[in-house]
């Protein structure tokens, strides 16, 4: 019949990653009863037990940290999850405010303050009053928009928690922000985040 001779190449079909998959390929039989099996042996003692707890709450983490990096909603803690937040987050993180320099400020306000000069002590009161205040009218001009603008958009939703959420994250400099930032300052938001 028809021989292959060993130049021949081999005709492999391409392999398509399916959009949406698991991203690794199924296990064996034989590999999937081996990991059952090693899941459910019990532990001998306390200590194999914490250990096995430890290894498994640190791949959760893991998972969590990764997907907070990518933008894996599967995996979001349950306070990120869903539309609303993710418009609460790209609307934040679309704006630039005085809130994200108050670190830094407060920083260079102590600094100042304890070099034992009146006038650079005093430029430091200054400073951090003038940041206080900026920060309180940031904050509440934050607030009166994005309420506004979650009664336009999810009117049937409920807003409880939503500020909270909205100015913690406005409160972290943003290459500090987890879920990490999706858009860029300045960027028009789509209409639906349905």
């Amino acid at each position: 019949m028809f021989k292959r001779t060993k130049s021949e190449p081999v005709a492999t079909a391409p392999t398509a990653t399916k959009e949406g998959g698991k991203g690794r390929p199924t296990p064996t039989r034989k590999e999937a009863e081996a990991a059952a099996k090693a899941r459910a042996r019990a532990p001998r003692d306390r200590k194999e037990l914490a250990k096995r707890d430890r290894a498994a709450r640190a791949e959760r983490s893991a998972k969590v940290r990764e997907a907070m990096k990518t933008g894996d909603e599967r995996y979001f803690l349950q306070r990120d999850k869903g539309p609303v937040r993710r418009f609460i987050r790209d609307f934040v993180d679309v704006r630039f405010s005085v809130i994200e320099l108050m670190i830094p400020l407060l920083i260079l306000s102590m600094v100042l303050g304890y070099t034992g000069n009146p006038a650079l002590m005093s430029a430091s009161s200054l400073i951090l009053m003038v940041t206080l205040a900026a920060i309180v009218i940031e904050l509440f001009l934050l607030r009166f928009k994005l309420r506004r603008q979650l009664a336009r958009r999810f009117p049937d939703e409920p807003l409880k928690g939503t500020t909270y959420y909205a100015l913690t994250r406005a409160m972290q400099m943003k290459f500090m922000r987890m879920p990490k930032a999706r858009v860029k300052i300045g960027q028009d938001l789509p209409e639906d985040y349905r």
